[in-house]
């Protein structure tokens, strides 16, 4: 029982071989998976394939790299997209200092609306963040002290810092294939203090397939190989640690049912 709790199956990555790559990903003990959004307007493509597999979740948000895309978007906005069952979590949304695709001041915004959406709906906000720490922590932290909201860290590949204030705001924290790769020892280390009834594991398919995978194109058959070092990092079973990121899962994503990973 693995759940991967953040991919982009709605890619065209996905085109040729959709139905293979589900029967892979069970063959490997994946249970569920989140789609994560990117794009709002993509959502009604996402829906259709949370409404044809139960075990297949959605986020509604929009990535930092979009955001100038959306001069007008509310909290309303997001706030309608997240009446949907299958819609339990706002995201991706963040900020990304790497690419700077959109203005600063309009991730600001745009992450700041998404931010109001999860407090007025109580969903968990998946957030990215790419050089981009100091930012986040004061974002969040000035949003959190005005009234409290839930969420996780995806595909953490920052500072010891940024971990430590995720934790204390009772953010999770979710390790992708970054965590195997050669050069990630600092990451490894920041892992390492993380609790375990606070990690999630996640793909964030197509990209970042694992090591001994790396350079192909990643799914969520592949999220073992990140359990299994995260499981060598934490020092736990990887069966037990694969029980465990599941249950945090669900415990983050309350309008997830654990039903879908009975109907795979």
């Amino acid at each position: 029982m693995i759940v991967d709790s953040h991919c982009h199956l709605d890619f065209n990555d996905f085109e040729d071989d959709f139905e293979e790559m589900l029967a892979r990903a069970r063959e490997n003990g994946v249970t569920a998976m989140l789609n994560a959004g990117n794009n709002i307007k993509e959502l009604a493509h996402q829906l259709e394939i949370s409404e044809k597999y139960p075990f297949i979740y959605t986020a509604v948000g929009v990535h930092p790299h979009n955001a100038s895309e959306y001069p007008n978007i509310s909290a309303y906005d997001i706030i309608e997209a997240t009446q949907h069952k299958k819609v339990v979590a706002i995201g991706e949304c963040g900020l990304d200092y790497y690419y700077d695709y959109s203005p600063k001041e309009e991730q600001f915004r745009v992450l700041k609306i998404q931010i109001e959406a999860a407090q007025e709906t109580g969903l968990p906000l998946i957030i990215h963040n790419r050089d981009s720490d100091d930012d986040m922590m004061k974002i969040l932290g000035e949003a959190y002290k005005k009234k409290a909201f839930s969420g996780v860290i995806h595909c953490f590949s920052s500072s010891q810092k940024l971990a430590d204030f995720a934790l204390e705001i009772g953010f999770y924290i979710s390790a992708s294939g970054i965590i195997t790769f050669n050069k990630s020892a600092d990451i490894r280390d920041v892992f390492k203090r993380v609790p375990l009834d606070m990690l999630l594991v996640e793909t964030d398919a197509p990209y970042l397939a694992p090591v001994p995978l790396r350079g192909r194109r990643n799914e969520s058959a592949f999220v073992v190989h990140t359990l299994e070092k995260l499981a060598q990092i934490k020092d736990v079973d990887a069966h037990e640690l694969a029980e465990i990121t599941s249950n945090n899962f669900y415990r983050l994503f309350r309008k997830a049912s654990d039903k879908g990973r009975y109907d795979y």
